[in-house]
């Protein structure tokens, strides 16, 4: 029988799964590896971050972007342990990612070699698989268990191999089982659709909830508002699915948020909450509510608001149907105070656009943004002030793409968004949004995306602070420490990097910096220097007078320059 080198089969294993790209950074117990990959370079393309988290949180938003599976690999000991942060990223978004790790020699294993880790114990909590290769011959076999486990489990398989087993010669055989990967669409029981009509036909004051577990189906999204005449909140992952100024979107819930969503979620006799699995519901809806949910996974039924109907199957095929059942709901003062409210929302955040004041808003730079964005370009979003000011400023349009650290929100994964994203789709516009904080963990990786070309626009806000962390001091009545950040000219870092570099302090530089780096052809970095000002606490408003005194609204509105936007309750009345 023919012979092949270990490494080779299994590196063949993951080019039937579709794997085109890994990160990671070479080692010396990784070294077999890396030989099988320079063999295969053809068809798998080794991509070298400058470190490892880099790489994890890379993979990461490759599965967010695309559905597949993310790659990426670390050597034994401290390669391994740097990925720690982009795999929890994965694990906590839901999404398929293989790691595999590096060991010392099998015959040097439980020597206390040099960085020989035990590895297994370090990536229990964090994955769906996670095995060390016992033989040479195993290799392939295990890797092709692991990327089924990542998919069929939505998580994170990590696979250790011992260095020396990759370059032993094995029996070649046709081991990949991706021909035979399927995926469909888990439709729900007629009976459960049916029982749940009643609900949703006489609500009053009804929302719809969507997650990421609709994308896809924004026709099914728009028939079933439309035929119900219900507005529509969306999680934070979703954002894009939507097109950001259809009239009856409202918005976002909680903190990373918009006034509209939280005010109609907070009023709403009924939520229809299909696919997702928002985490602060019971902070932000109506407990009252009646709450019908709908998700694949009957483990997550009841876990965010008490459900008075629980629908297992898909979302979009099971909004379609209700649609198809159900009785019209005509336009309603429910509605239409709804569409009032996002109407002002959004003439209010406009009203900054031209805001010339310095430092600068943040809404003037979204305006250039808007203006030169393509009508399928992707958005990377980091961790902080910037997620929430992305996902109420960012106009798209159903076909662009979004992505940030959802719920393990870790700081950092915007620059390797970006890289992933532009791998990715080769030929798209891309945008990462980072604060100063986020930007300066990872802007060694600008070094990459100028590596291999990448064209993407890395826009970077700095307010000389840990701007989300001093608003919750604040809250907390507490002195703010910590939070304040020492400045840089992260424009010239980026030029340094060799990527075009611009720095922004003032609104006149904004309109050429965004237009060259629209024409550029190589990696952009526009440090804009921005107020360290708080964005509109929506999740804490100061506005309805049945709740706080003339004199607290007045200063709430003057603190946070709110204008010409009444409440949901005014609008009602």
């Amino acid at each position: 029988m023919a012979k092949i080198n270990a490494g080779v089969a299994m590196v063949k294993v993951l080019e039937a799964w579709g794997i085109d790209h890994i990160y990671g950074i070479p080692g010396g117990s990784f070294n077999s590896t890396m030989d099988a990959l320079y063999h295969e370079r053809e068809s798998i393309k080794y991509i070298q971050v400058r470190h490892e988290e880099a790489g994890a949180l890379a993979a990461a938003a490759d599965a967010k972007l695309t559905g597949k599976v993310g790659a990426v690999f670390g050597s034994a000991g401290p390669g391994a342990s740097h990925l720690i942060n982009g795999l929890y990223d994965a694990q906590m978004d839901h999404v398929p990612l293989l790691a595999l790790l590096g060991q010392v020699a099998s015959t040097a294993m439980n020597y206390d070699a040099f960085q020989e880790l035990n590895e297994n114990p370090m990536f229990a909590d964090v994955s769906v698989y996670n095995r060390t290769v016992m033989t040479p011959e195993s290799l392939p076999h295990v890797i092709d268990e692991a990327i089924k486990a990542a998919y069929q489990q939505k998580g994170v398989a990590v696979v250790t191999i011992p260095v020396d087993f990759g370059f032993t010669e094995i029996e070649e055989q046709d081991i990949a089982t991706a021909k035979n990967h399927k995926t469909g669409v888990l439709l729900s029981d007629e009976a459960d659709i049916q029982a749940a009509l009643p609900l949703i036909e006489v609500a009053k004051r009804p929302v719809l909830y969507v997650g990421q577990g609709v994308r896809g189906g924004l026709d099914a999204v728009k028939s079933f508002s439309e035929h119900f005449s219900m507005p529509i909140a969306a999680a934070v992952l979703a954002k894009g699915i939507i097109p950001d100024l259809y009239e009856n979107f409202l918005g976002f819930a909680a903190r990373v948020a918009t006034k509209p969503a939280n005010e109609a979620l907070a009023e709403a006799d009924l939520i229809v909450f299909v696919g997702s699995d928002f985490p602060f519901g019971r902070s932000f809806f109506n407990p009252e509510a009646k709450f019908i949910q709908v998700d694949i996974d009957a483990a997550k039924f009841g876990r965010r608001h008490h459900a008075d109907y629980s629908i297992l199957g898909d979302g979009a095929t099971t909004l379609r149907r209700w649609a198809e059942l159900g009785e019209k709901r005509p336009a309603d003062d429910w509605l239409r105070a709804n569409q009032a409210n996002i109407r002002n929302w959004h003439a209010w955040r406009k009203s900054f656009y031209h805001d010339e004041s310095t430092p600068l808003r943040a809404e003037p730079v979204f305006k250039e943004v808007n203006r030169i964005a393509e009508k399928d370009a992707v958005y990377v979003a980091d961790v902080g002030n910037v997620t929430l000011n992305a996902i109420r400023h960012l106009e798209m349009n159903g076909e662009q793409r979004f992505t940030t650290s959802g719920w393990f929100a870790t700081m950092g994964n915007g620059v390797p968004g970006g890289i992933a994203a532009q791998l990715t789709f080769p030929d798209k516009q891309i945008f990462t949004f980072s604060g100063d904080g986020g930007f300066a963990m990872q802007m060694q990786d600008i070094i990459t995306q100028v590596k291999y070309k990448l064209p993407v626009i890395n826009v970077v806000f700095s307010n000389n602070a840990f701007g989300f962390i001093e608003a919750e001091q604040e809250d907390t009545e507490q002195q703010k420490f910590g939070v304040f950040l020492e400045g840089a000219d992260f424009g010239k870092v980026g030029e340094a990097l060799g990527a075009d570099g611009f720095t922004i302090t003032e609104y006149s530089q904004l309109e050429p910096a965004f237009t060259a780096a629209k024409a550029s052809n190589r990696p952009v970095v526009i440090d804009i220097k921005i107020k360290d000002e708080r964005p509109l606490p929506v999740e804490a408003l100061e506005l309805e007078p049945e709740k706080f005194s003339k004199e607290q609204i007045q200063a709430f509105k003057e603190k946070y320059h709110v204008h010409d936007m009444p409440t949901l309750r005014e609008l009602l009345n």
